[in-house]
C-alpha cells in the first residue's frame, strides 16, 4: 500500500513523496539549511521543471545526466528550490549518480535490495552523497514511521529518532500540529546547545 505522507502542506508535492522513492531521498537531502516543508517541496519542483526545461522525466538517470549548469539553473528559477541552490543542485546530481551506479536508477533498491535488516540500510545509506550520520538515521525513521519499511532492527539503527511518540525530526511530521511539535523540539536542542558552548 502506497504511504499518504503529510510533510509540506502541498498536497501535489507531498503525493510525489508518497508515490516516488527517489523525491523522499531527495527531499531529506535538501532538508538543510531551510524549512522542512521547503526540502521536502523541492522534488516537485525540480520534477515540474525538468519537464518544462526539456530534460525528460523526474528519474535518477535523467538528473544525473543533465548538463549541471542547466540543472543548476532550474534549481535557482523563483521561487529558489534551495537557498544554496549551486551546491544543492550538484549535491541531488552525485546523489542521483550513486542510484544509478550502485542501485540501477531505482531509490527503493536502498530498502528492498537482499532484504537488509536496520544496520545494512543505515550503512547504505551513509554510503550516498550528503548522506552523513544524522541524516541516514532520520530517513530509516521515515521509513520506519510512515513509509511501511521497518526491516528488523530500524529503531535501533535509527537510534532517537526511532523511538515512538517523540518528535525530533521529519520523521514524525504527519500533520500542522505535530509540525509545530516537531519545531518546538529543535528550538529547544538549538538552545540548549548554546548554553553548552557558552
Amino acid at each position: 500500500m502506497t504511504p499518504a505522507l503529510h510533510i509540506t502542506d502541498d498536497e501535489a508535492a507531498d503525493r510525489l513523496l508518497s508515490d516516488d522513492p527517489l523525491a523522499l531521498l531527495i527531499g531529506m537531502l535538501l532538508d538543510q539549511q531551510v524549512a522542512m516543508e521547503t526540502a521536502f517541496a523541492g522534488p516537485l519542483k525540480i520534477s515540474e521543471r525538468m519537464r518544462a526545461d526539456g530534460l525528460g522525466s523526474f528519474d535518477a538517470a535523467a538528473i544525473a545526466s543533465a548538463p549541471p549548469e542547466t540543472f543548476a539553473a532550474l534549481f535557482a528559477q523563483t521561487p529558489a528550490v534551495h537557498r544554496f541552490p549551486g551546491s544543492m543542485a550538484g549535491r541531488v546530481q552525485a546523489l542521483c549518480q550513486a542510484i544509478v551506479d550502485d542501485w540501477g536508477g531505482d531509490a527503493s533498491a536502498l530498502w528492498t535490495e537482499g532484504d537488509p535488516d536496520g544496520a545494512t540500510l543505515l550503512r547504505r545509506l551513509k554510503a550516498l552523497p550528503g548522506f552523513g550520520d544524522q541524516k541516514a538515521r532520520i530517513f530509516v525513521a521515515l521509513l520506519g514511521k510512515q513509509y511501511g519499511v521497518e526491516p528488523r532492527g530500524w529503531r535501533e539503527a535509527a537510534g532517537a529518532y526511532g523511538e515512538e511518540g517523540a518528535f525530533r525530526s521529519v520523521a514524525d511530521i504527519v500533520d500542522p500540529t505535530s509540525l509545530t511539535k516537531v519545531r518546538e523540539t529543535k528550538r529547544a536542542a538549538k538552545a540548549a546547545a548554546k548554553v553548552a558552548s557558552a
